[in-house]
C-alpha cells in the first residue's frame, strides 16, 4: 500500500501528502501537522485511507492533538476526520455542513435541482464545532485566524497562521480551483481572491501542489486567469447563445477530453456570476444544457 509522502514545509509544519493523485486532486490531498509548544493541530485530514490515518498518528506521536481544522467538506479533504477525531479525542471544526455557506442564488439553484460536479460532496460531514469568519484560535500554543473565503464551496476556509496562508482548494499553484454550482460560486470565489490578496503573505500552503513562495503573484495569477475567462465568454456568446458545454468545447481547446466536465462547470459558474450581474440571461432553471446570451 503506498505510503504518504512527508515534508518540512516551514519552522513548526509538517506535509503529509495523501497517495490520493488524480487529474482533481494532482500529487495527492495536502494534510498539514502543526507542532506546537502545547501539543499538535492537523489541517484537512485527507481520504479515508488507513495509510494516510497511521502517517498522520505517527507524525502526531505522543502530542496531544488539540483539534482537526478543515478547508471545505469535499471527500479528498474531509473523509478522514471522523476517524482521526475517534482515534484522538480531538473536535472536528469546519464552518459547518457541506451545504453551509451558500449564496442566496446558489440556495435557489440547489432547491430547483442543481448539482454540483467533479469531486465528491462528503455529505455526512458535521463538525463538533462551528467556525465562523474572523475567529482567532489559540490551539496547542499556537494563533490561527479563521478566514471564511467561499467559492470553491460555500463554506470553504482559509486559515492564517502568522505570514503562512493555509489556501485549501481555493488557491493552488498547480492548477486554478474548480468552482462548480451550487457548491462553488463565482462571484463569492473572486471576492475571496480580493480579500486574499490584501495580506501581505509569505508563504501559501495549499490543499493540493507544493508549496507557493509568491502568494502576491499567484493571487494576482489566479484572479486574471478568471477575468480573461469571462472575457472569452463574453465574446463568444457576442456571437449569439451557447450553452455552457458548447462554451467549454470552444474555449477549453487544449483541456483533456476527460476534464471537459470541470471545465463545463467552471464555465457555468461565470455564466451564472454574468447572469446576477444582468450581463447576460437565460431562461430557469440555470443549467450546463441551457443557453445563456447577453444582455
Amino acid at each position: 500500500m503506498q505510503q504518504a509522502t512527508r515534508s518540512d514545509v516551514t519552522a513548526g509544519v509538517v506535509r503529509l501528502r495523501a497517495a490520493n493523485p488524480s487529474p482533481m486532486t494532482g500529487s495527492g490531498t495536502n494534510t498539514y501537522v502543526l507542532h506546537g509548544p502545547a501539543g499538535a493541530v492537523v489541517i484537512d485530514p485527507g481520504p479515508a485511507l488507513p495509510a494516510h490515518l497511521a502517517a498522520i498518528l505517527a507524525e502526531i506521536g505522543a502530542a496531544r492533538l488539540a483539534a482537526v481544522l478543515l478547508t471545505h467538506a469535499h471527500l479528498d479533504h474531509s473523509a478522514l476526520c471522523p476517524a482521526l477525531a475517534s482515534a484522538t479525542g480531538a473536535p472536528m471544526l469546519a464552518f459547518g455542513a457541506a451545504d453551509a455557506g451558500r449564496s442566496a442564488v446558489m440556495r435557489r439553484l440547489a432547491a430547483e435541482g442543481m448539482a454540483g460536479g467533479g469531486e465528491g460532496v462528503d455529505t455526512a460531514f458535521r463538525p463538533d464545532r462551528f467556525l465562523r469568519d474572523g475567529e482567532r484560535l489559540e490551539l496547542a500554543g499556537l494563533q490561527i485566524e479563521v478566514l471564511h473565503t467561499p467559492g470553491h464551496m460555500g463554506g470553504h476556509l482559509c486559515f492564517g497562521f502568522g505570514d503562512v496562508l493555509f489556501s485549501g482548494d481555493h488557491a493552488m499553484g498547480w492548477a486554478s480551483s474548480l468552482v462548480s454550482p451550487p457548491d462553488g460560486d463565482m462571484g463569492a470565489y473572486m471576492a475571496s481572491l480580493a480579500r486574499l490578496a490584501q495580506h501581505d503573505w509569505a508563504l501559501m500552503l495549499p490543499g493540493h501542489g507544493d508549496a507557493v513562495t509568491t502568494p502576491a503573484l499567484r493571487l494576482a495569477e489566479l484572479t486574471r486567469h478568471r477575468h480573461d475567462r469571462e472575457t472569452a465568454i463574453v465574446a463568444a456568446l457576442a456571437d449569439g447563445p451557447k450553452t455552457a458545454r458548447q462554451l467549454a468545447n470552444r474555449i477549453y481547446t487544449d483541456t483533456p477530453a476527460g476534464l471537459l466536465p470541470a471545465a463545463t462547470r467552471n464555465i457555468l459558474a461565470h455564466l451564472i456570476d454574468l447572469h446576477e450581474r444582468n450581463i447576460a440571461d437565460s431562461p430557469h432553471p440555470l443549467g450546463p444544457d441551457v443557453e445563456f446570451h447577453l444582455i
